[in-house]
């Protein structure tokens, strides 16, 4: 049966209200984008210099001034290893002031980071590695005990000369895929357009949000929809390496936003129990492609009916994304009826189907948008078979009805 693809047009839910146009490839683009992300973060820590821009419950506690100079000296460090525009930094560390550091460095040196979760095994940690054809590795030091406290250091260093349709970090699926990690391109563009769209969606202050991120760092939805964003706004990342000290940071560190995968915010629960706080307004639960298979929806409606809670005034998001999408795709709010919604269309992201059934409703959810990377690394034959032009198919099976409602299909 010949396969068929059908485009959904974008419906208005007002969550984005940024300047979006059409380009001339047909992708819906953002047009007052800065040239490079390394540009935006250089706006944001002169305009909120003496405010608090990472909090590592246990650790330090780093200015945006203080977090941008110890970057610089980082990527000072890189330059007189001979690391520079262009070249590939994996970031292998563990969640804390010093992976931001880490992260920030390789991009201020003109280097492209590697994401490298610290919890992979060793031999797939090496795989992801020496597939990115990494030039230097982050992680303090080297893993042999006594020697994780050092990273490089320099005269401070920034590299700005970056544009938008530029490489500017390197993201890998996840290694239980069946062709395990493949590493993402993603461009200033697609990070910019993201960093925009989480933003608008989720219509993040700019007053001192303190957001409480327990999402991998080293995977899109930690790095790009949370860490990012909360900086663009001039926000406070907190990180908390020892998630039982999550109920004393939700009161002592005046959480406004807690982000987390719906497997994460399970495991708090216990910890949680008994606890009302009412300062949290927005609750963001990231998912993705592996998740959503194996998720199940009464679990998942007893855990947002758990986080109400705890949280009585808090908006609860659900953000669902792959890391080809940046992360981002399609949102809904705690309003959006039924167990299998995945959300809407948010940014620029467009959806289409495809397959057999896709005049009436139901296939393959396709994606594209300014967030969509535009090839795998080093892999065309994965890049012809996953991209159809600029859709890049998710292999999630869904319908979406007249409004733009996308739902898991049966079985899905």
């Amino acid at each position: 049966m010949s396969q068929l693809l059908v485009e959904y047009p974008q419906t208005r839910n007002g969550w984005c209200d940024n300047p979006l146009a059409r380009a001339a490839d047909g992708i819906l683009r953002y047009g007052n984008l800065t040239p490079a992300l390394t540009e935006l973060l250089d706006i944001q820590v002169h305009t909120f210099a003496a405010r608090e821009a990472v909090v590592e419950i246990g650790g330090p506690r780093l200015t945006y001034r203080e977090l941008w100079y110890s970057a610089s000296r980082i990527a000072g460090g890189l330059q007189e290893h001979g690391i520079g525009y262009g070249d590939r930094v994996a970031v292998r560390m563990p969640v804390g002031a010093r992976w931001v550091q880490a992260f920030l460095g390789a991009l201020l040196c003109g280097a492209v980071p590697v994401l490298v979760h610290d919890g992979l095994p060793e031999a797939v940690a090496d795989r992801v590695i020496h597939d990115a054809c990494a030039d230097f590795v982050l992680d303090g030091g080297g893993r042999a005990a006594g020697f994780r406290d050092a990273l490089p250091d320099g005269a401070a260093f920034i590299d700005d000369g970056a544009s938008l349709g530029e490489l500017a970090l390197l993201s890998y699926t996840s290694p239980c895929s069946q062709a395990g990690p493949r590493g993402v391109e993603l461009t200033n563009e697609n990070l910019l357009s993201a960093v925009r769209s989480v933003v608008g969606a989720l219509d993040l202050p700019t007053d001192g949000l303190r957001n409480l991120v327990l999402l991998p760092l080293a995977h899109a939805s930690g790095c790009v929809d949370q860490l990012l964003p909360t900086f663009a706004v001039g926000g406070t990342v907190v990180l908390t390496p020892d998630r039982s000290a999550v109920p004393e940071a939700l009161v002592a560190e005046r959480i406004d936003m807690v982000a987390a995968t719906p497997r994460i915010f399970a495991g708090l629960l216990p910890g949680l129990a008994g606890l009302r706080v009412e300062r949290v307004r927005q609750i963001c639960s990231a998912g993705h492609r592996a998740e959503l298979a194996a998720a199940d929806p009464a679990t998942s409606e007893s855990v947002a009916n758990s986080l109400r809670a705890v949280f009585p005034e808090a908006r609860q998001w659900s953000v669902w994304g792959a890391t080809e999408t940046s992360g981002i795709g399609l949102a809904r709010d705690d309003t959006a009826p039924g167990r299998d919604a995945l959300g809407f269309a948010f940014g620029g992201t467009e959806l289409a189907l495809w397959g057999p059934l896709a005049a009436v409703g139901h296939g393959e959810l396709l994606c594209r948008g300014p967030n969509v990377s535009p090839r795998y690394w080093n892999d065309p034959q994965t890049t012809e078979s996953r991209f159809t032009g600029s859709w890049f198919h998710t292999g999630n099976q869904v319908s979406i009805d007249r409004n733009g409602l996308v739902r898991r299909s049966d079985g899905d």
